[in-house]
């Protein structure tokens, strides 16, 4: 199911109009139109206001299940045979990571793009 779908259906669930979204979020019922119609798509932020309108934790505009889903975050010392799994490359990975949250929108385009220019460049000499 997708984000909007399941926008709109918590919605339904919780017997409200676009209205009483409005209301409860500040968000204008355009944009509420807007988001569940899947023409925009929301930032984290808002999908916290629409979890807080709906009464609902956030994990479930996410997830259709009863309980919460079970976090599976593998430890550092498991190997998945990648480069940013183990040792020097799991440190370096972390700190890019790291670094690449203080970023603006525009160096994080200039990085991935430079990052896919060297991707093809090694995928062309192999």
């Amino acid at each position: 199911m997708y984000l909007s779908e399941r926008l709109q259906a918590l919605r339904k669930a919780k017997k409200l109009s676009q209205g009483d979204v409005e209301k409860r979020t500040g968000l204008l019922r355009c944009y509420v139109s807007r988001v569940e119609n899947g023409h925009t798509v929301p930032s984290l932020e808002t999908l916290e206001k629409f979890a807080r309108a709906y009464e609902v934790p956030l994990y479930q505009i996410f997830y259709e299940g009863d309980e919460a889903p079970k976090a599976e975050v593998p430890s550092h010392h498991e190997s998945n045979g990648d480069w940013a799994s183990l040792g020097k490359g799991f440190r370096t990975f972390r700190k890019i990571r790291q670094v690449a949250t203080s970023l603006n929108a525009r160096d994080r385009k200039l990085i991935l793009s430079f990052a896919e220019l060297l991707g093809r460049r090694k995928r062309s000499s192999n």
